[in-house]
């Protein structure tokens, strides 16, 4: 029970932690550095999961590596590394906490922008335009679906990967370097889409392309008695760290264009619905696993299935940008 009520109010509190970048980055930074603060606000995020890959198998000793795990001393001897992992996490988490409460400016001294010092809409007026406009509905479908099979598939990875004989650590590393790959290509692109505003359905694009082409190709490497494709640690390594890349990078892009697409509509409410969708997708795929938890070649294809269909529906989109609209023009 503690269990549980400990993972749901983690939960309940990252949904607000990721979608304070978009707001953070319009209340504090300039039209021509939005971009970048959202992307490094955001995958931020991701480096505790990439932590968490290393931390796990590094410090808690698996059980299906541990040859004597039938004794007391073993069992005992897991559970304390477990203890002192979850312990580590609650001191950084209060010593971040209390940090907050004691220095956390709301908003700084003079607005950087029109659109911060702009009037935003009520809950209840943007939850209505929300659901009543089918372009938002669309993007907001392009992210929830592939983030979520790629964050139920990647919180799996080791048991996905255990049945064609790659370790704990192995998939460790795995999930570790396509996270931290996905942070660098990320603010990369957002870098980018500063310096040339307009273009954030292109590299939303580029970046889906790349991730259906990257999750086709690790799947049917490990269908390799079918495909006879090579099945070796290096292209294990490359379609997973690719993966990995092109989808994680995509985060900051897509809340970018969110806050375009439906402004004056405030930046929390927007990315917390399309945040609120992609766990709902990653619940239901891991609903799913618990019944059909024995073959995975199924959960592999979900990969590229969810990744073409947001291309799909990317490729159909018509962009605009409002926020960016009244930046540019007020001011001149």
């Amino acid at each position: 029970r503690l269990i549980h009520g400990g993972q749901l109010l983690n939960g309940l509190a990252g949904p607000t932690v990721m979608n304070a970048a978009p707001f953070l980055s319009t209340t504090w930074f300039s039209p021509d550095e939005r971009a970048t603060a959202t992307a490094i606000a955001s995958l931020l995020n991701y480096l505790g999961s990439a932590a968490a890959f290393l931390v796990g198998p590094l410090v808690v000793p698996p059980p299906n590596g541990t040859a004597h795990l039938v004794s007391q001393s073993s069992t005992q001897h897991i559970k304390d590394r477990i203890e002192a992992v979850l312990y580590a996490e609650f001191g950084m988490v209060s010593l971040i906490f209390s940090a907050a409460l004691a220095y956390f400016p709301s908003r700084p001294p003079f607005p950087p922008s029109v659109a911060a010092a702009s009037q935003r809409l009520s809950y209840r007026r943007s939850f209505c335009r929300l659901l009543s406009n089918f372009r938002f509905l669309m993007i907001a479908l392009a992210y929830a679906i592939p983030l979520g099979v790629f964050s139920g598939w990647s919180g799996v990875l080791d048991l996905i990967l255990t049945p064609i004989h790659v370790s704990q650590v192995d998939a460790g590393w795995i999930g570790f370097w396509s996270i931290v790959g996905g942070c660098v290509v990320g603010i990369a692109m957002a870098r980018f889409a500063d310096f040339i505003r307009g273009m954030l359905k292109f590299i939303l694009l580029l970046l889906l392309s790349g991730a259906t082409l990257a999750s086709t190709w690790f799947t049917l490497t490990c269908l390799t008695t079918v495909t006879h494709l090579p099945l070796t640690t290096a292209t294990l390594y490359t379609s997973c760290i690719l993966l990995g890349i092109f989808l994680n990078s995509s985060v900051p892009i897509f809340f970018e264009l969110f806050v375009e697409t439906v402004y004056p509509v405030p930046e929390g409410i927007s990315c917390g619905v399309v945040t609120f969708l992609s766990n709902v997708f990653m619940g239901v795929l891991l609903f799913f696993l618990t019944f059909y938890h024995t073959e995975f070649s199924w959960f592999n294809w979900c990969l590229p299935g969810s990744c073409l269909l947001s291309l799909l529906l990317i490729l159909c989109f018509r962009e605009s940008y409002d926020r960016l609209y009244l930046d540019v023009v007020v001011s001149v």
